[in-house]
């Protein structure tokens, strides 16, 4: 059966042409590929010399913290902003000489900006559809996005997550062979979350080229094909999720409980010099009784030396798990290696202890401060 998402998913087929992207390190074509680039604004240094490759067909995740140069990167790409050094092709073109003809191939949904307040979600689409060869049905996408009851409503009158929603109804209403999604879930409720989520896997088994930010972890996790970690203008790590949450190092939860069953916290110091004897660092993980050893292998001996260590105080050792860590905590940790000698990988290091315990994750939202409208906020980025 053909759904609504599913003929908004097909698109048009997409060929390789002559002159267009070329086989990468990665074996495939590429949709956008960047070489060495370069931007700087006055002495701050937003980009140096960096690399990016996306694949056709994949989804790439572009993960980074405040001031990494995500939002100027996307800029320069989608043809807003100019660059100092470097290579750039987007579709076998260079965004800002070919912008006009990329316009009708690029689908680009930005965090803010852009948008009429007096507009109407029905009218703008399709207004929008109009300057398609063959647009997806402007209702059904509004359909399909759970904007049919505000149709007709202005655009100033929109909560946050429907305004997300138009946008990316904008961003696909010509059907692109290219998506490229600025936190396209911020804002939104759980059921509205759940919906663009559903039709991002969509796209993506469709087979569409998605170039994603996003500081929804979990998200990226079950989306991405790849993923790209950057901070100060450059890559500091990129490979698949499950690459980069491999390069972790090993991780040993627990939850301490007393004969009731409840969780029960223990002194800091007394915590403390059970890590130090484990041979680790021991952090809270959440609720009480609930701790996360990191820097030590979960070898029998310290599960051993853990046990002993909860019959000697009565306690319960009521639940118990190793892994690698998750892909926020190697985030953090490729953060904080890449600025060893900085407050911020010093806190990255803290938060990364207990990360995975709360549903917080790093904020990659930011933009350049130029004068297109398209921009997000007023730091650089």
């Amino acid at each position: 059966m053909t759904t609504a998402g599913s003929r908004v998913a097909a698109g048009h087929q997409v060929a390789v042409e002559p002159g267009g992207p070329t086989a990468g390190s990665l074996g495939v074509p590429l949709a956008v590929e960047v070489r060495g680039l370069r931007k700087r604004y006055g002495a701050l240094q937003v980009l140096d010399g960096l690399d990016l490759a996306v694949p056709r067909g994949e989804l790439v995740a572009l993960l980074g913290p405040n001031g990494a140069g995500k939002t100027t990167t996307v800029e320069v790409l989608e043809g807003y902003r100019g660059w100092d050094g470097g290579d750039v092709r987007v579709l076998g073109m260079d965004p800002t000489r070919d912008r006009a003809a990329l316009h009708a191939r690029v689908g680009l949904m930005l965090q803010h900006g852009g948008i009429t307040p007096q507009g109407r979600p029905r009218e703008l689409v399709r207004l929008h559809a109009r300057f398609y060869a063959d647009p997806a049905d402007p209702d059904e996408l509004l359909d399909l996005l759970g904007l049919t009851h505000a149709a007709n409503r202005r655009y100033k009158l929109l909560s946050g997550g429907e305004k997300q929603r138009l946008s990316l109804a904008l961003a696909l209403v010509g059907r692109p062979e290219l998506l490229v999604l600025d936190e396209p879930t911020a804002g939104m409720d759980p059921a509205a979350k759940a919906t663009v989520r559903s039709l991002i896997a969509e796209l993506r088994s469709a087979g569409r080229t998605i170039l994603l930010t996003t500081h929804e972890l979990a998200d990226v996790e079950r989306l991405a094909d790849r993923v790209v970690v950057m901070d100060r203008g450059r890559v500091v790590a990129a490979g698949t999720p499950a690459e980069l949450v491999a390069g972790s190092g090993p991780v040993l939860r627990f939850r301490l409980a007393g004969n009731d069953g409840a969780g029960v916290a223990i002194d800091s110091s007394e915590l403390g010099a059970l890590g130090a004897a484990l041979g680790g660092t021991l952090a809270p993980d959440g609720a009480p009784g609930r701790h996360r050893l990191a820097g030590r292998a979960p070898d029998p001996r310290a599960i051993a030396y853990l046990a002993d260590w909860c019959e000697q105080r009565g306690l319960l050792l009521a639940e118990l798990q190793t892994s690698g860590g998750t892909l926020e905590e190697r985030f953090l940790e490729l953060i904080a290696e890449a600025r060893p000698d900085d407050e911020t990988s010093t806190a990255a290091r803290d938060k990364s202890a207990d990360a995975a315990a709360t549903d917080r994750s790093a904020d990659p939202a930011a933009a350049d401060g130029s004068a297109n409208p398209a921009a997000t906020d007023g730091g650089a980025e």
